[in-house]
């Protein structure tokens, strides 16, 4: 059984300012249907703060309400190219699998084979999960792999069906290792200017956590 710890993350770790006492007046002021309908922001390297809480991959997921999606696409070619980077979606409206299919592979040169992987900070809800099914399954040229830090929602029936749904598609979806939380660390998260960069530090409980959701995720599929 996991630790049953639950983390109330500060406001900045969250991507919002950490002055809370500013931060109520605005809330007050600023109503829902005043917030732009979806913002997906898009770069090379997150900060290290996002990171280190998004990624985690505890059972309980307070506070992690976003969804940070890392990308590597290998277009196979004449000239094949690499391209990475990664999004993370805000307010409640889109999502970062939604923004890849509408925004980045868009961009890739059409009729090529591209193996894409994902190491995205939770597995995908039902809709993310139909329309990451319905591009498998049109675009015979395209190959995705799937790294989740934790399975969102995996005891609801809808979201296993749709998990198993993107199998069948021919998506490979596998739990972050310890590893694999370290090749993000490496390739997706900036390092402070002026420092030398800093190794991978394993949070307590990352291994027998990876343990927890390989299993439930082997029972689901």
């Amino acid at each position: 059984k996991m630790a049953e710890k639950q983390e109330e993350p500060s406001n900045a770790q969250n991507g919002e300012p950490d002055n809370a006492e500013e931060g109520e007046g605005k809330k007050k002021k600023v109503k829902r249907e005043d917030l732009p309908p979806f913002e997906i922001v898009t770069g090379e390297r997150l900060p290290a703060i996002f990171f280190k809480f998004q990624f985690r991959n505890v059972e309980y997921s307070s506070g992690r309400n976003k969804t940070f999606l890392c990308y590597v696409v290998e277009t196979q070619g004449k000239e094949p190219q690499t391209l990475r980077g990664y999004l993370e979606d805000e307010h409640a409206a889109a999502h970062a699998e939604m923004a890849f299919f509408n925004t980045i592979l868009p961009s890739c040169p059409a009729g090529s084979r591209h193996d894409v992987t994902w190491y995205v900070s939770s597995s995908p809800c039902v809709t993310c999960a139909e329309r990451i099914s319905e591009a498998l399954r049109k675009d015979k040229g395209l190959r995705l792999t799937i790294m989740v830090g934790r399975l969102f929602m995996w005891e609801e029936p809808d979201v296993q069906a749709a998990l198993r749904n993107m199998k069948a598609a021919g998506c490979k979806l596998r739990i972050m290792k310890p590893q694999d939380f370290e090749f993000v660390w490496k390739n997706f998260v900036e390092q402070e200017e002026g420092e030398e960069a800093k190794s991978f530090v394993p949070w307590e409980d990352i291994q027998e956590n990876f343990q927890y959701y390989e299993e439930k995720l082997a029972e689901i599929l």
